[in-house]
């Protein structure tokens, strides 16, 4: 039986780390929500301008997102040894971290710009596509950024210090707003460059949150000594492998599940309407303004569980990831709510184009189907990160969206008709699925460490 009291310090803890996490996921979407405003604002009546920033950002969210899936494999090894108290060994890996994400940022900008032209032979209305490409190549600069960014971050993390990555993340997301101004709409006597204009402001807010997350370890004795004997020759095939067998799979999963919304997106354009990508932009920016704070409290847990994994405390490890559950439920309950309540009124927000707010509207519906499977099934692989189970969430993932998602929305959107709103419907069903195999996982885990201890 459920008692609050139970799970209250639960709360107090999951909270108090995500939180911070939280402000900077809000940070990180209110940039993608402020790009979109004013872009959309920009183009007016004519949607092909946020038609562009939404093809341009799904090509390059692919790669993206299983880049920092590899970063994100660093906090549960650090989290485990600080909660032990060992220090040399958590250096190592920032140290080696820095190296290795840095350099595959590098390789990753280098694939992204090279796959440029296959952009054109996505059956996208011809005018998007070259609208978008420029706005995607400021993206793609920005890559070696991030990753050094997320090297640092993830650290923090694993040792427990959410808030410093938050006031970087907050300080050049409002920087990236205020270039945004500049290049958008050629302001200050800055150039009028429209849709390219929000990549480079991007670009420039990336550089800027890496020098600052930089400055702040260089300038605090209590992590610069993280930082202690740091050269190239402290790289180590070993502990790279160790990232690396730790990154891959949940690289591989955020790969699989993000292309299955890149995927929608781009058979949003086989619509042949710039109106129908420009409402799935909007209503996938709203899905994502949901889903980071589902994010943040993933993080959260894997930060606690990763703690309690490392005492092998079993007891307070499930009560800590039950209580995310509770929080992320009462969340996407409450998301689906505004997505149902609000889906004339927030539309207009970002357009005035009438087939555009009619179209996210309906789509808004059909997000809110799937909240609830999206909490739960981030929230679980949050918990299977913090006790280092992670081989089984690419197969998972490869079911769920891959095998069931991406097929049923074809059939449902195109085979029988339903148009946009049978492709959502597609999300709703890889994300149920996800979220049921991952729990199953979870159970057998946590029982056979229980059983060891």
């Amino acid at each position: 039986m459920y008692r609050f009291s139970t799970y209250r310090r639960q709360y107090r803890a999951n909270l108090r780390l995500a939180l911070p996490i939280v402000l900077t996921q809000v940070g990180q979407i209110l940039t993608q929500v402020a790009d979109n405003l004013m872009v959309g604002r920009y183009g007016g009546d004519d949607p092909t301008p946020l038609a562009a920033v939404s093809f341009g950002g799904s090509v390059f969210f692919i790669l993206f997102i299983a880049s920092i899936g590899i970063a994100l494999g660093m906090t549960p090894l650090v989290g485990e040894h600080f909660a032990r108290g060992e220090r040399t060994q958590a250096a190592g890996l920032l140290q080696n971290g820095i190296l290795f994400y840095t350099l595959l940022g590098f390789i990753m900008a280098g694939l992204q710009y090279a796959i440029t032209p296959l952009m054109f032979h996505l059956r996208q209305p011809v005018e998007v596509v070259e609208m978008a490409i420029p706005y995607y190549r400021m993206l793609v600069y920005s890559m070696p950024f991030v990753m050094l960014f997320f090297a640092f971050k993830q650290f923090l993390e694993g040792v427990g210090n959410t808030k410093v990555e938050m006031v970087v993340t907050i300080l050049a997301n409002a920087a990236n707003i205020g270039f945004n101004a500049l290049f958008i709409y050629g302001n200050l006597g800055c150039p009028e460059m429209g849709a390219e204009g929000a990549g480079l402001g991007t670009l420039l807010s990336r550089v800027l949150a890496a020098v600052m997350i930089v400055g702040y370890f260089c300038h605090h004795r209590e992590y610069r000594r993280y930082l202690d004997g740091f050269s190239h020759r402290v790289l180590s095939a070993a502990v790279v492998r160790r990232l690396t067998h730790m990154g891959l799979p949940i690289a591989l999963q955020m790969f699989l599940e993000s292309s299955a919304f890149v995927g929608t997106g781009i058979m949003m354009g086989w619509f042949g309407s710039a109106a129908i990508i420009s409402a799935n932009q909007i209503a996938i920016t709203l899905g994502n303004c949901a889903f980071m704070i589902v994010m943040s409290i993933g993080a959260a847990t894997t930060i606690r569980v990763s703690h309690c994994y490392g005492m092998r405390d079993i007891g307070q490890l499930s009560l800590a990831a039950k209580a995310s559950y509770h929080l992320v439920l009462v969340w996407n309950a409450l998301a689906a709510l505004v997505f149902i309540s609000m889906r004339h009124l927030i539309p207009t927000f970002f357009t005035s184009n009438a087939e555009v707010i009619a179209t996210t509207s309906t789509l808004l519906v059909f997000a809110a189907l799937y909240q609830l499977s999206d909490g739960i099934q981030n929230v679980s692989i949050g918990v299977l990160r913090g006790i280092q189970d992670v081989k089984i969430i690419m197969p998972i993932a490869l079911i769920s969206y891959w095998l069931l998602n991406l097929p049923v929305g074809y059939l449902l959107g195109f085979t029988l008709g339903m148009g946009p709103s049978g492709l959502y419907l597609g999300f709703a069903v890889g994300l149920s699925t996800a979220a049921v195999l991952l729990i199953r996982r979870i159970r057998r885990s946590i029982g056979k460490l229980r059983a060891a201890n």
